[in-house]
């Protein structure tokens, strides 16, 4: 297999490029859409304002296509009016193919330009006449912002190549048109290229930041449920290994107890273990590998005081209130409690400095309602930025105990969050 130089394959590519941008299909059907109407400006656009605004390119390309007819017109290219008239026509019907055909309209520009310039002769019989040459400019802006970047350098090399072309055949030698056709087109070309590079950079940063969100999202939301995975598994562990003791210890309690009555507190122990094995298997799937069992008990509202104190230490000031009759609840409701409104102060902390906080813990009929409310930031110290995760995690904990949660600011410019955590009332009365 014949291995081809590095200058051949860039020459090869080259032209590939160039078949692929300007001979591939170059009339394919290709609509210009109206203008995205999410600058900061056209945002606050409403009514007929807007849906005029959205198709202010149609109407620039129209606006251009008209002026070229004037120019042909008024030029007098041709010595009669038909032919100025047809010079204007004909550029400018390349100029309106750019709505629809953009590499075809540039293609037929050429074209027009040959053209005109037979029939018309009217600058030095270089290539360009004039409406063709305004007209030739104008498309070559809108296929540029309507293609890739590269287009528009073939766009330019086949414009200079027209142009020597058109000034060695019927070019009077010394007309400027060539040079200043390639000048201006470089220009323009360059500033529609840049300015289009940005939009599409700005529209690709954009979609990369929403996607980032979503999976900022998700990989909050999958820790979250990570973490209350682990917690859940160290709460129903703790209880089915009480079980699987108790049943194991309960016929030793009794004298001579009946074999029937020793069967069923082994097949207790047994199911136990079988349950409690199955659990840290599944459980298992969500531990990370350098995850380490906390060595203290999960903590529950009993040590609520405990954490309130350890945020006035850190400077908020917080009051605390409990209303009805305070009980045992269910471990897991204790600790999606007790985590609930740790994470609520630790917000306050880090959005609301210098803020007044307060907690407020009601043991309710049917369950235990929580609310945790804010004042706006004081003092000089400014609030950290915040992606949102810690009401991410509190709506997870709710939503796993069947509760409902609200999340809003209040009218005098703070936070408020409100829990509600349904308890069972077999629950209840066991407890």
């Amino acid at each position: 297999m014949k291995v081809r130089s590095p200058e051949l394959r860039l020459v090869a590519g080259a032209m590939a490029g160039l078949r692929q941008d300007l001979c591939q299909d170059p009339f394919a059907y290709r609509p210009l859409g109206p203008l995205r109407m999410e600058g900061p400006l056209t945002r606050r656009m409403k009514g007929r304002l807007r849906d005029t605004v959205a198709w202010t390119p149609h109407i620039l390309v129209v606006g251009a296509a008209l002026i070229t007819v004037l120019f042909g017109v008024g030029t007098g290219a041709g010595g009669g009016s038909f032919t100025s008239l047809l010079c204007g026509v004909i550029p400018a019907v390349a100029l309106l193919m750019t709505l629809v055909r953009p590499v075809g309209a540039w293609w037929i520009s050429l074209a027009a330009a040959s053209v005109t310039t037979l029939i018309g002769q009217d600058w030095s019989a270089s290539g360009w006449s004039v409406p063709a040459f305004f007209a030739h400019l104008v498309v070559l802006v809108v296929v540029a912002a309507r293609t890739r970047p590269r287009t528009a350098v073939w766009l330019w090399l086949g414009t200079a190549l027209y142009g020597v072309l058109a000034q060695a055949v019927v070019g009077s030698g010394n007309s400027p048109t060539t040079g200043l056709m390639l000048f201006f087109a470089a220009l323009l070309l360059l500033f529609t290229v840049l300015i289009t590079s940005r939009r599409d950079a700005k529209q690709e940063i954009t979609v990369q930041r929403q996607v980032t969100a979503v999976e900022r999202g998700r990989r909050t939301l999958l820790e979250e449920r990570t973490t209350i995975a682990r917690e859940l598994h160290d709460v129903v562990a703790h209880h089915m290994s009480v079980v699987a003791i108790q049943a194991e210890a309960a016929p030793y309690r009794v004298e001579n107890p009946p074999p029937e009555l020793t069967r069923s507190f082994e097949v207790i122990r047994e199911n136990a273990v079988a349950a409690l094995t199955e659990l840290r298997r599944v459980l298992g799937v969500v531990r990370a590998e350098d995850y380490e069992a906390p060595d203290a008990p999960q903590p529950t509202l009993a040590e609520l005081e405990g954490l309130v104190a350890n945020v006035r230490d850190a400077g908020l000031t917080v009051e605390k209130a409990v209303t009805g009759a305070v009980r045992e609840l269910p471990q897991g409701v204790e600790l999606s409690a007790y985590r609930i409104v740790q994470e609520a102060l630790s917000n306050v902390l880090r959005h609301a400095p210098g803020a007044e906080a307060r907690v407020e813990v009601s043991y309710v009929l049917g369950g235990l309602g929580l609310r945790v409310v804010n004042g706006p930031a004081r003092g000089l110290v400014k609030p950290s930025p915040g992606a949102g995760h810690g009401i991410t995690g509190m709506r997870e904990r709710v939503s796993m105990l069947n509760g409902e949660m609200t999340a809003d600011g209040t009218d005098d410019g703070g936070y408020e969050i409100a829990v509600f955590l349904p308890v069972a009332k077999a629950a209840e009365e066991q407890a």
